[in-house]
């Protein structure tokens, strides 16, 4: 299904030959994101990010470098996450030199210029108010930082307020020097591609960029011994609650089998919980769960947004679910489970920007890369015993966290509730 070559400089290229679409995605990932920087820095990483689409020597402004891709009815974009850097780029297959070209002219030749330094910092200031006004988000800061108090993934990716204010040019170029090498890069490709012509264009761009030591870890501690609740009081006509415990990493061997878990609880729309809290109780219009995996922690999440005056109700429905679900779960509801993942995993590689980045993500991760075949095998295998002994090992009265963002300002209530 892939194909992989490493350059002499360390950068790994993967390509995935999709001969029945009409577009190539290229995608080049760098092990650069929120847990890599120190407090004082918080928000760096997806500030350089912003950078490096502002302007290069041959295309000086951000408008030259979009319409570069736009111009031939592309798609270019970038996203700053935890663990990872990503900057993408779709178009039709014919057009993919022009990608690769604008691509690897902004990740090695940006400018970081004074003034759009400026520029974007304002910009920035813009977006975390953007996230903090708007109560989903902000939720999910604040059950981040519960989880991971006082740690690197409950840092918010964007920043703060005081950090990206007092973040020099200097500062971004110093950190890009430390994170962006090529033996710390990924570039993935899927599409019309064949892999020989990718390494041909590739290396040629690439192989005088200079590899270096980038540090591959960072400080993680999931011990928790009673349950946390955090209250953002705030009037608005919902509250929105995470629910959350610490999950698994990528490489923790039942990695799959808490996203069957989290399938059955809270993943479609005939799931326990969309089931229960929404069709039979009528408390919530969006009511889901979802699992994250880092590579040395994990997180296991339920979201609802609610009436604030039935918190406590949908509370104590949504934790009965949970303990429902640790006396195990029907023969139907793991096949529907299996056949639900298996599915969606094969709807994503329909698209050439999800496969990209299905393999990109692998490798720069974990390197190592498990291929669709590899997924089914491990999901078809899992035991209705596994979900059970998942479920007892995660879900425990001293592992709870909750986050409520809306007009709520009782905690007492609410910590008494939370009992699985």
């Amino acid at each position: 299904m892939y194909n992989k070559a490493v350059l002499d400089n360390g950068l790994r290229v993967i390509t995935s030959t999709m001969p029945h679409s009409r577009s190539v995605c290229l995608a080049i990932l760098v092990g650069a994101g929120s847990c890599y920087e120190t407090d004082e820095e918080a928000g760096i990483s997806h500030f350089a990010e912003h950078l490096f689409f502002k302007g290069t020597e041959r295309r000086p402004t951000a408008k030259e470098i979009s319409e570069a891709i736009e111009g031939v009815g592309g798609i270019i974009n970038g996203s700053t996450d935890k663990e990872v850097t990503a900057f993408w780029c779709k178009v039709a297959s014919p057009h993919f030199p022009i990608a690769l070209d604008v691509l690897s002219d902004l990740l090695l030749h940006s400018r970081f210029d004074n003034e759009d330094t400026e520029k974007e910092r304002q910009v920035i200031m813009e977006e975390i108010n953007m996230n903090l006004d708007i109560p989903q988000q902000r939720v999910n800061m604040l059950i981040d930082e519960l989880l991971w108090p006082e740690q690197p993934l409950g840092r918010e990716v964007t920043g703060y307020k005081g950090t990206v204010s007092s973040i020099t040019r200097e500062q971004l170029l110093d950190y890009v020097a430390r994170r962006y090498m090529p033996n710390n890069t990924v570039i993935s490709i899927a599409g019309n591609i064949q892999h020989e012509e990718a390494i041909a264009r590739i290396e040629p761009l690439f192989n005088k960029w200079a590899a270096g030591e980038p540090s591959t870890s960072y400080v993680t501690n999931d011990k928790q011994t009673e349950a946390r609740l955090r209250i953002d009081s705030r009037e608005i006509e919902q509250a929105h609650l995470c629910l959350a415990v610490h999950g698994f990493s990528y490489s923790h061997p039942q990695r799959f089998t808490i996203g069957l878990l989290n399938t059955v609880l809270g993943g479609g729309m005939s799931s326990r919980l969309f089931t229960e809290i929404r069709e039979r109780r009528g408390l919530a219009y969006d009511i889901h769960s979802y699992a994250e995996h880092f590579l040395n922690s994990g997180s296991f999440i339920i979201y609802a947004g609610v009436d604030p005056k039935k918190v406590q109700i949908a509370l104590a429905a949504i934790l009965e679910e949970l303990s429902k679900i640790k006396q195990g779960v029907t023969a139907n509801e793991l096949t529907r489970a299996k056949e639900l993942t298996k599915g969606r995993l094969y709807l994503r590689f329909e698209d050439s920007q999800n496969v990209a980045l299905w393999y990109g993500s692998q490798e720069i991760l974990m390197r190592q890369i498990l291929d669709i075949d590899d997924v089914i095998s491990i999901v078809d295998a899992i035991t209705m015993d596994e979900l059970k002994q998942v479920a007892e090992e995660i879900l425990t009265d001293n592992g709870l966290n909750l986050a409520i963002t809306g007009p709520i300002k009782e905690e007492k209530p609410l910590r008494q509730l939370l009992r699985v």
